[in-house]
């Protein structure tokens, strides 16, 4: 329920701060007085767009704060969703600023106007006769049919399996799209991982090749430097293995004279072995070196393959072949294996609409059942509201389609006299019959689920003194269990409200304001004798007045 409503620098608003109680709340003032702007700054917190030419200073922001006590709301979700910090007294803060700039916040985060919107939904609902036509929309009149048969849970079961069955109809197509490109691309993958299998690519290969090559493309260089190493090391003139014998007889005949001139011994001693181990490695590889044009020309075509592949997938490396490689494998594998994928998620897809056809089946049956009562409570309500005449034609069929409440066409057709043929509520009711309308049709959704605070505007506008009596005892029925707030400009509503404002202007220093105020008990009496008689106070006024309010 709204507790209390702050309002600075708003139209002529300079500031306003009120509070609210539960139960039936009365709303009057003369025309003009300023019942529209306190309408306006509430719908601002509620997630309404707003202007510069709401602000009473332009050169100042203004500031309009509500706070709702939310409890029974079960509205714990919606703040965990978009991150929110829950309170169960909540307070909501719409700013507008000098520069045009909007800001809002709940509980001090700040929000967007999406988020404010939605959440002002299930906080306030604002009736006028203006805002009738969601009558006219097959999901309100379904929802109102959902209440009284008590489908929350069922339908809650029904958009659950809707969601998952949406995801399989959706991967489906994009499998089908999937299939139909894929089929195209199938033969030339298939080439080219065939082609990439022929080239038995191996990690490290084009290096080995490489150097490969480089060896018998240079293999004479290769042997004149093998035999003229090999010629350094064994000349019988001045060959180093010579040289070093002679050493090691001078290294051996110093190494006696102690420790030192026996390491230095050990250590030309190790260098000889080394050296005739080199001359017989250069011997072997002499054995071994030789001219293998063939063999050549088969690396080079090895490697020349390797870099058209490259070229070909845009690469410069076997390890990001191999990638390729298995990319392509896996492209080819799921074409091939496609048809089996498809055919399963065709299966499970089959298997999740016969459930939703269940559930939608058990939704229709429910709601078939309550209509007749549904038919009769409206029909007779509308009797006492001065519509004797109006009547109801309420069907249901099966839809083409899945829809998100359900797989029903709903036909809910109105007539307001005998003799007339039943139409859409829109096309066929008045503005004062679709206002009487909604006023029952929302007093039979308060005996079934929460609703919101509910703020009539005016909507006993143009009827009877004894419609709007019955209009009114409908209102203070809807307050029992809700909170209830009527702007009223008939006296048989106004008596009616547990507490009663009185929006007001004043001019003050030459400039206009509105205010609001609670009227005491000695109050409320004036202000109804007013209504009823106007600004000269009779006694005859006085006492109706009073009498109204006993």
């Amino acid at each position: 329920m709204l507790s209390n409503l702050s309002i600075k620098n708003y139209a002529l608003i300079d500031h306003l701060n009120v509070s609210f109680e539960d139960g039936f709340t009365i709303i009057t003032g003369e025309t003009g007085a300023g019942k529209s702007i306190l309408l306006g700054g509430l719908s601002l917190v509620l997630g309404k767009r707003a202007d510069l030419s709401a602000l009473r200073q332009n050169d100042q922001k203004c500031i309009i704060e509500a706070e709702f006590r939310i409890k029974k709301y079960k509205l714990q979700s919606f703040f965990e969703v978009n991150d929110l910090d829950y309170e169960d007294n909540t307070i909501i803060r719409r700013e507008i600023l000098p520069s045009g700039k909007s800001r809002a916040f709940i509980n001090d985060t700040p929000i967007t106007l999406d988020i404010l919107t939605q959440l002002g939904n299930q906080l306030i609902d604002v009736h006028s006769q203006h805002q009738t036509l969601q009558l006219a929309n097959n999901d309100f009149q379904l929802k109102v049919i959902d209440a009284l048969a008590e489908n929350a849970s069922l339908l809650k079961r029904y958009k659950e399996q809707l969601s998952v069955y949406k995801k399989l109809e959706k991967e489906l197509s994009e499998l089908h799209n999937f299939q139909s490109n894929a089929n195209k691309e199938h033969d030339y993958n298939s080439f080219l991982l065939q082609e990439l299998e022929s080239a038995n690519l191996k990690l490290g290969m084009q290096e080995a090749l490489e150097a490969q090559y480089e060896q018998l493309n240079n293999v004479e260089n290769i042997m004149e430097q093998l035999s003229k190493g090999s010629q350094l090391l064994s000349d019988e003139q001045i060959g180093i293995i010579n040289l070093l014998n002679e050493l090691k007889q001078v290294s051996l005949k110093l190494s006696g004279y102690g420790s030192l001139y026996s390491e230095l011994n050990e250590r030309i001693q190790s260098v000889a072995i080394e050296i005739d181990d080199i001359a017989g490695e250069l011997e072997s590889f002499q054995d071994r070196v030789e001219a293998n044009p063939k063999l050549r020309d088969d690396v080079n075509a090895k490697l020349q393959l390797l870099f058209d592949l490259q070229k070909k997938h845009n690469v410069t490396t076997v390890e990001a072949l191999l990638s390729a490689y298995e990319t392509l494998a896996e492209k080819v594998t799921v074409t091939e294996n496609l048809e089996a994928t498809i055919k399963a998620k065709e299966d499970a897809l089959a298997v999740s609409k016969g459930v939703l056809i269940e559930t939608s089946t058990a939704l229709s049956e429910r709601r078939k059942k309550v209509l007749p009562d549904l038919k009769k409570s409206l029909e007779e309500r509308l009797t006492s509201l001065g519509m004797p005449s109006a009547s109801f034609k309420i069907d249901l069929t099966t839809a083409a389609e899945f829809r998100g409440n359900g797989n029903d066409d709903l036909s809910f057709l109105f007539a307001a006299n005998k003799g007339t043929d039943h139409g859409d509520l829109k096309k066929v009711a008045s503005g004062g019959e679709l206002s009487r309308i909604m006023l029952t049709i929302k007093s039979i959704l308060a005996k079934y689920e929460h609703l919101p605070t509910m703020m009539f505007d005016e909507i006993d506008t143009g009827v009877s003194g004894e419609i709007s009596n019955k209009m009114g005892d409908i209102m203070v029925s809807m307050s029992q269990t809700m909170q209830v707030f009527s702007i009223t400009h008939l006296p048989q509503v106004a008596s009616k409200g547990n507490h009663h404002f009185k929006v007001f202007k004043t001019d003050e220093t030459e400039v206009t304001q509105t205010q609001m105020k609670k009227l005491s008990a000695d109050e409320r009496v004036v202000e109804l004798a007013q209504m009823l008689g106007g600004a000269e106070l009779s006694d005859s006024a006085m006492a109706h007045a009073r009498q109204l309010l006993n």
